[in-house]
């Protein structure tokens, strides 16, 4: 396997712009995406619908290609599988490179008291698996992102089109990455950690 990184990135250091999360309805095209993404962006392998022995197999496979295209590797989960940091809701997060999950202000000043590295707010969009379900929308996203002292990525819903109208540069999704051009390199410094979390 590729090695993991071996710079740590700090409270005060960038993290990529764009980022892919993992799931069961995009693990076909997941190796064409990372291909497809900037040089430098974010990696969340999740993938709960496996079983271990054949989670540990395809974060393996994705994280060496990941790692191959200059991307930073994040691990949702309790293992230590030499991920460069862990993904998560704030009071299970381990060492290392920490990227919290929120959803309303509590959760989002939970993350921030544990000391999260970034931020994953969401929803901010309707989604395809909830597409009724309550948003943070424009205005929600960006009063709740501004209480943030570390950055903020968007989630939910979020494709190139959504992201401009939302007007934040740092966004992720599980589909909806290819709907635009790559823009231009995300120019971040690569960090490692163990993950001991759930997400």
């Amino acid at each position: 396997m590729t090695p993991r990184y071996t710079v740590c990135v700090t409270r005060n250091q960038s993290l990529p712009l764009l980022w892919l999360l993992s799931d069961q309805r995009n693990d076909a095209g997941l190796e064409g995406a990372l291909r497809a993404l900037p040089r430098g962006s974010g990696f969340v392998f999740r993938h709960y619908h496996l079983d271990p022995a054949a989670r540990r197999a395809r974060f393996d496979e994705l994280a060496d290609l990941a790692r191959q295209l200059g991307h930073m590797v994040i691990l949702s989960g309790e293992e230590d599988w030499g991920a460069d940091g862990c993904y998560g809701v704030p009071e299970r997060l381990g060492q290392g490179l920490r990227l919290a999950t929120a959803h309303d202000g509590k959760e989002l000043q939970d993350a921030i008291a544990a000391r999260a590295d970034g931020i994953f707010l969401s929803p901010v969009f309707h989604t395809a698996s909830h597409p009724g379900g309550a948003t943070l929308g424009v205005h929600g996203f960006h009063v709740l992102a501004q209480q943030s002292p570390v950055p903020v990525i968007a989630l939910g819903g979020m494709t190139h089109d959504r992201a401009r109208e939302l007007d934040w540069p740092r966004w992720g999704a599980i589909d909806g990455l290819g709907s635009s051009p790559t823009e231009g390199k995300q120019g971040r410094p690569p960090a490692r950690g163990d993950c001991k979390e759930r997400g």
